[in-house]
């Protein structure tokens, strides 16, 4: 998407924490613009999740701001971030495992959820229909994530690829203006890795939302992203499209290793 016609979706300036005397993150400047996907890379111990960690409020930022939509969420918690709609999926993959592969995505609508828990308790007419639309919704969410056929199965009966879409669905099932992937291709083959670079291009223009996404696999990063940060102990070491990062000296001497 053009930058010039459209407003950002996040803005990130100046953004650092630091953990007693050790600073993890410092100097962050970074911004997404609707339906971007944009790539967050780095060595390991970069900072990267720790970024994702200050987007969705786990911790508290030190210094800086950050925005989205053009709102200041500093003193927002994790659950008004959500609220707010940035959604997150981890490094490791945090299913219900002992839960169906449908109520996964059900504990994911919270936020669509409209009646009182008075109304809850007595189970009045308003709590059938809310229920019956938040399901609706939730197999739709699964049969565009090619699960619906095995919504009644336990997650962790799912094949590991299968597992990362299920908890891509249920972090849409948030209705998200942004999501954040947390190295979604980790422990993939390269079979199950370009599927996924298929599902994350589908859910960006399907549902119409910005994906930042953190990843090692460098193939999946440049077939994908837009736009590429990488950290390096932090520090924002360089921003660009994936030419100019892969062209980037400093970025082959620190990460690439080539």
């Amino acid at each position: 998407m053009s930058e010039n016609n459209k407003a950002p979706i996040l803005e990130v300036r100046d953004l650092g924490i630091d953990f007693g005397g050790l600073t993890a993150v410092n100097d962050l400047n970074l911004t997404v613009y609707p339906e971007e996907i944009v790539g967050l890379i780095g060595p390991n111990g970069a900072g990267k999740t720790t970024v994702f960690n200050l987007l969705t409020k786990v911790y508290q930022p030190t210094r800086g701001t950050i925005k989205l939509c053009g709102e200041d969420i500093g003193k927002m918690t994790t659950i008004d971030v959500s609220k707010a709609g940035i959604a997150r999926t981890f490094q490791n993959i945090r299913l219900f495992m002992n839960m169906s592969v449908l109520d996964n995505v059900l504990c994911g609508m919270h936020n669509e959820t409209k009646y009182s828990p008075f109304t809850g308790i007595l189970r009045l007419p308003k709590y059938y229909s809310q229920e019956k639309m938040i399901e609706e919704r939730a197999i739709q969410l699964l049969d565009i994530m090619d699960l619906k056929d095995d919504m009644d199965l336990m997650a962790g009966n799912l094949p590991y690829g299968a597992q990362r879409r299920l908890e891509i669905a249920r972090a849409l099932a948030t209705s998200p203006k942004l999501l954040l992937l947390d190295e979604p291709a980790a422990g993939m083959n390269p079979q199950e890795t370009e599927e996924l670079m298929n599902t994350i291009r589908f859910v960006r223009d399907h549902f119409k939302i910005a994906i930042l996404l953190i990843e090692h696999d460098m193939k999946l990063v440049m077939g994908i992203c837009e736009k590429i940060t990488v950290l390096n102990f932090g520090m924002m070491l360089a921003q660009g499209t994936p030419d100019e990062i892969q062209a980037n000296p400093e970025v082959v001497k620190a990460y690439l290793g080539e």
